[in-house]
């Protein structure tokens, strides 16, 4: 058996949770192999939406095991609202169906600390980070201070969090900036931490695995696996539009060292774009829309961001950057997600390739701060999706937009999202 792995072409907030929950019943297993709770994945069932930020988007399916690798960084305190909340809307015992890699870090309360004050002192340099810790916490696991979630069971443990929080506030002490004026969701600084640590008492009751030895075992035993991404291809550190970027490796690339797997165990990889283009944060966007079709396609796709609440930047689909993402990952199969945010347009844009200085180029060069895109119009289908459910019935505009994709792309799709619902799914190669 081999690890098939669901990951994001755009930027991020692409709906890979709701294809997660869709493919789930079809696995044993839902691996996160990078990215904090900084991911926000959105599942919307039965009349209730849940928006998960750490815990693998299997687990609201009973029969799926779920597993957060050591790629993955982990605050105690909002895990702990991610369980609570499972728990009280849809009696989901988290604790019998997530298992942790003892390999993978934790964001302390200093981490979230250092990043709000980091980006403060950015000014107008800001890249937009979510304040959950993120980069400082990868940041000391790049230069081996970080502590792990295996560490919060041995005996030396609070002294390794005395010692890294005060290598941290000695760091935030060089900013000018007025810590007593930040707070952390709501608290400041002192009361966090007093959360954070209340917070170990339901992480400590989370089974601790081995995944590397773990998941090896289950692909053994022949148990089929997803490997869950979080951000999107364009975020990743070496690979994104840097410095705007996220802190960990978001492509194909990354499960190997996310999970513990060895290249040749990586499947089928399904890749997921929008059928337009979003962004939450700063840095390049070449289809980015400013006017009043950007507005209609953020009101029409509910276009904020699930973690931080922020409006998405919003543009039309850019195929250069498209072709990009498929080439890194070795995408196989593609899903087309939010089709039904393009329901009312009469035309819709797409950029073909880029003006990149004297040259028309059809790829992502290096510097594409500095692209201008080039469109190609196509007529919308100007119609509802609600009540479709077969590939038979979709309007002649959007299969023509789906074959199109396809050309372009040389991959093909297998799923269009038709709507938010966990059912408005439907499956092109059924």
């Amino acid at each position: 058996m081999k690890v098939d792995v669901l990951l994001g072409l755009q930027w991020g907030d692409e709906g890979k949770g709701k294809i997660v929950d869709v493919l789930s019943p079809h696995y044993d297993m839902i691996c996160r192999f990078q990215g904090g709770p900084n991911a926000g994945h959105t599942i919307e069932c039965k009349g209730q939406k849940f928006i998960l930020h750490t815990i693998p988007s299997g687990i609201l399916n009973p029969n799926t095991l779920n597993i957060i690798g050591n790629g993955v960084i982990i605050d105690p305190f909002i895990l702990q609202k991610e369980i609570n909340m499972l728990a009280e809307k849809a009696g989901i015992d988290v604790v019998a169906n997530l298992l942790i890699s003892r390999r993978s870090h934790l964001i302390l309360p200093t981490h979230r600390l250092m990043d709000a004050v980091q980006e403060a002192s950015k000014g107008a340099g800001k890249i937009g980070s979510t304040l959950k810790g993120i980069g400082p916490a990868y940041t000391d696991r790049t230069a081996r201070h970080g502590i792990r979630s295996g560490d919060v069971f041995t005996d030396n443990f609070k002294a390794k969090y005395e010692e890294l929080r005060n290598r941290h506030l000695q760091i935030i002490n060089t900013y000018n900036v007025d810590i007593k004026n930040i707070t952390i969701d709501g608290f400041d600084f002192e009361a966090y931490e007093q959360q954070w640590f209340s917070s170990l008492e339901i992480f400590r009751k989370l089974k601790q695995i081995d995944a590397e030895f773990f998941i090896q075992e289950q692909l053994k035993a022949n148990k089929r696996i997803l490997a869950e991404g979080a951000q999107g291809t364009l975020l990743d550190v070496d690979f994104g539009a840097y410095p705007f970027v996220t802190s960990s490796n978001t492509i194909a690339a990354g499960v190997c060292t996310g999970l513990g797997i060895p290249p040749s165990s990586v499947g089928e990889v399904y890749g997921i774009a929008k059928a337009y283009c979003t962004r939450v944060g700063n840095g390049p966007f070449p289809t980015e829309l400013l006017d009043e079709t950007g507005d209609k396609l953020r009101k029409n796709g509910h276009e904020f961001g699930s973690t931080t609440g922020r409006p998405r930047r919003c543009g039309w689909l850019d195929l250069p950057a498209l072709r990009y993402a498929i080439m890194l990952n070795g995408v196989t199969r593609l899903i087309i997600t939010k089709t039904d945010v393009l329901n009312d347009f009469e035309t819709i844009q797409v950029c073909h390739a880029y003006e990149w200085g004297s040259e028309i180029v059809n790829y992502l060069p290096y510097d594409y701060n500095n692209v201008k895109p080039l469109y190609r119009p196509h007529p919308g289908w100007n119609c509802s999706l609600d009540e479709i459910r077969h590939v038979d019935n979709f309007p002649v505009a959007l299969s023509d937009y789906i074959r199109m994709i396809e050309n372009e792309t040389g991959v093909p799709v297998d799923m269009v999202s038709t709507g938010p619902d966990r059912n408005q799914i439907i499956n092109l190669r059924a």
